[in-house]
């Protein structure tokens, strides 16, 4: 057994495309039982904030997955850059979904997305000093809209559950608790 709780007896992929693979691992626990473990492997991706003033600014955009159009904040990976900089990748992402560049991009933190089956973590960004320019939608976003809305108004949509999307109620939380906002 080596040092991790887990050993990877052997690993395939089952399912790829542009976006994520899915893997299956046979694994062997401590106690010795044999068991599978499916995987989801992502690259990590930037979450944005941008702030100007008591406005944050939100997109809403139609998640197929879930059937309904949501609110949340700039965020997206590059599937053909999977290592590029954290802080390059936020700033092309703040301007490809809103056209904003900001003047200040403040490191929050990194959070895991869903560690218990994704590998996904994402990287969370306070963006401030916005100038408004081009938004530089892909095709899968061409639905996307910019909505401005007041901090106040902000914590009362994730409190009453208006704002669904886990990574954004979490890069605010984290955000404020670490005085960024």
């Amino acid at each position: 057994m080596s040092d991790k709780d887990i050993e990877t007896l052997s690993s395939k992929v089952v399912y790829e495309n542009k976006w994520l693979k899915v893997r299956e691992d046979k694994i062997r626990r401590a106690s010795g039982n044999e068991g599978l473990y499916g995987v989801v492997e992502k690259p990590d991706f930037a979450i944005i904030l941008p702030i100007d003033g008591d406005i944050v600014y939100l997109v809403e955009q139609y998640r197929y997955t879930v059937q309904q159009r949501l609110l949340e904040f700039p965020q997206g990976a590059w599937e053909d850059n999977p290592d590029a900089d954290p802080k390059v990748l936020a700033a092309g992402e703040l301007k490809e979904e809103t056209g904003f560049t900001a003047t200040e991009m403040h490191y929050v933190g990194f959070q895991y997305l869903a560690y218990g089956f994704c590998n996904q973590g994402y990287h969370i960004f306070v963006a401030k000093g916005l100038t408004q320019g081009e938004q530089k939608l892909d095709v899968e976003e061409e639905d996307l809209k910019i909505v401005p809305v007041h901090i106040k108004e902000l914590e009362s949509m994730i409190t009453e559950g208006t704002i669904k999307d886990a990574s954004t109620c979490n890069a605010y939380g984290l955000a404020r608790l670490k005085g960024f906002i």
